[in-house]
């Protein structure tokens, strides 16, 4: 019998990352952040000096890049590897520019449509705790458990704030803030894959929940 897929989807910082790895970990199954894939786009375009605004442009450098994400190949803490045309990216996709522009690069369909060709590819596969925005809604509809995690925006604005800092980022809290209303508004209102709810999901706020009940409910739903 080929393992199920679970997905997980929830707004920026509301500790899909976190309680993902962990449920992947102690089913034995792959865990996947779908959202590496937007932010090595955005490094992509970035790099490339190309207008973020520029739509065409952008869409054609998501199409043209080949993006692998895989198990960790450092013993640096990170959740997986993320190389583009064959070069690690990982640590760079967590810079603040990147945080203040993925969503812009995330909106686009043509963006959208590449990198979920290759979400779908590994989720078919089964075995997959799959993590995003549209993973229950787009990416794969017919997962076994859908997921939706969320909490308040100065309660995600928090968490963001101390993993930044414990990174050596001294972005202000303010700023954290503001880049999470913005990237909030810009998720939940574009015309392509909107941030929401499966109507099958369940949905788990963890403003008053650690990783750890978080793990324990979702594991709970899959047994």
């Amino acid at each position: 019998m080929i393992p199920g897929t679970i997905a997980i989807d929830g707004p920026s910082a509301s500790g899909k990352s976190t309680v993902g790895a962990e449920v992947a970990r102690q089913l034995g199954y792959m865990y996947f952040d779908t959202g590496v894939m937007y932010r090595a786009v955005t490094l992509v375009a970035l790099q490339c000096g190309a207008a973020l605004d520029d739509g065409p442009a952008v869409s054609a450098l998501a199409e043209q890049a080949h993006i692998d994400v895989l198990s960790p190949t450092v013993n640096d803490g990170r959740q997986n590897t993320i190389q583009v045309d064959g070069i690690d990216v990982t640590l760079g996709l967590r810079d603040q520019a990147i945080d203040a522009n993925v969503s812009i690069v995330s909106a686009y369909p043509r963006v959208r449509a590449a990198m979920v060709r290759q979400q779908r590819a590994i989720g078919v596969r089964g075995g997959v705790v799959m993590i995003g925005r549209d993973i229950g809604t787009v990416v794969l509809p017919d997962a076994d458990l859908k997921i939706f995690l969320t909490a308040s925006v100065e309660v995600r604005a928090r968490r963001r704030y101390e993993e930044n800092a414990r990174r050596g980022d001294a972005t202000p809290y303010a700023v954290v803030l503001a880049n999470l209303r913005r990237r909030d508004e810009i998720d939940s209102t574009r015309a392509d894959s909107p941030l929401r709810p499966a109507p099958d999901a369940h949905i788990i706020n963890t403003d008053q929940m650690d990783a750890a009940a978080a793990v324990r409910a979702i594991c709970a739903l899959w047994a």
